[in-house]
């Protein structure tokens, strides 16, 4: 590689690097977001994000795409089979996280994206069957006494954080197996779910039940751009998993359970106990000696080509 190839590559890293830091940073203050349309119910503000997020990532595939690429992706049955999925998947997301911002939970709700990645090494061992090295069995470890000790403790499973890891979890498994580039994939899904969505919005204006009746105008401007704040992070998030290497995504994916918890905390004071501490503490254990085991591995299969070379 010559002095030019190989400044064209620091300079992808670097600009892949800030892509990644600014669609995490962008999700971990979304709770700020979603606070602001605090007089609208979850599941209104929900089938509002899907329908405008829709025409948003449509609007943009079509400006660079032709629709047969559209046609091409859903041929195949399972790629409609994983459409469907992913859909019902992001959807259960995103209510979750949006009721829970709303309700006060945001600490749980940023302990699901902290679970998030064991949770995948979890269902590869489960679904995949993957085999786990001893330190990724320990992290599991770890990770499980924390959410233990938060049930004990306070006498509830902490069901929003699993949900959302479990949620997100699956939906990346899936995602994986459909065949299509990220964007044609975020038409799809949203595409899936939008009729329902949309269907939702016209019984709630038309049935006098919509909350937009009895909000401002600036309240429905902030709700109308949820598709756009929804859309952004995640073309970003693609922008930086094209020019970044995958383990350096997973160092700067908890960006943003770090921000959301800051903000739960010194933001919306949100209690944050003894008990959590605790908990969160065997979580991040858990991600240190799994982060850790991630490193160690590459670093024996990159000694192990070197030895081949």
């Amino acid at each position: 590689m010559d002095g030019k190839e190989e400044g064209l590559q620091v300079k992808n890293d670097v600009s892949g690097v800030v892509y990644g830091i600014i669609a995490y940073t962008v999700w971990g203050l979304l709770p700020i977001y979603w606070k602001l349309l605090g007089e609208i119910p979850a599941d209104e503000i929900l089938a509002h994000r899907i329908f405008w997020a829709f025409l948003f990532v449509a609007g943009l595939f079509l400006s660079k795409n032709d629709i047969g690429v559209l046609k091409e992706a859903i041929k195949e049955r399972k790629n409609v089979r994983n459409i469907l999925i992913c859909s019902f998947l992001i959807t259960i997301n995103w209510g979750t996280y949006i009721w829970a911002v709303n309700s006060g939970r945001i600490l749980e709700s940023s302990m699901g994206y902290y679970i998030n990645p064991l949770m995948v090494v979890l269902l590869g061992m489960t679904v995949l069957k993957e085999k786990l090295n001893v330190l990724q069995y320990i992290s599991i470890g770890f990770a499980a006494a924390g959410v233990i000790i938060i049930t004990v403790q306070f006498g509830n499973i902490p069901w929003i954080s699993l949900l959302l890891a479990l949620s997100f979890a699956l939906y990346g498994l899936f995602k994986k197996l459909l065949k299509v580039e990220s964007l044609t994939g975020m038409v799809l899904e949203t595409a899936a779910i939008m009729p329902l969505a949309l269907g939702y919005i016209l019984f709630k204006l038309f049935s006098g039940q919509s909350a937009l009746y009895s909000v401002s105008l600036s309240t429905i401007a902030i709700l109308l751009l949820s598709g756009i704040a929804t859309a952004l992070p995640l073309l970003w998030f693609a922008m930086g998993a094209a020019r970044v290497k995958l383990s350096t995504l997973g160092f700067l994916q908890y960006i943003s359970p770090t921000i959301s918890l800051l903000l739960g905390v010194f933001l919306y004071g949100e209690k944050f106990t003894g008990t959590h501490l605790l908990s969160f503490s065997f979580i991040w254990t858990g991600l240190i000696i799994y982060s850790f085991s991630n490193f160690e591995a590459k670093s024996k299969l990159g000694n192990s080509k070197q030895a081949d070379v």
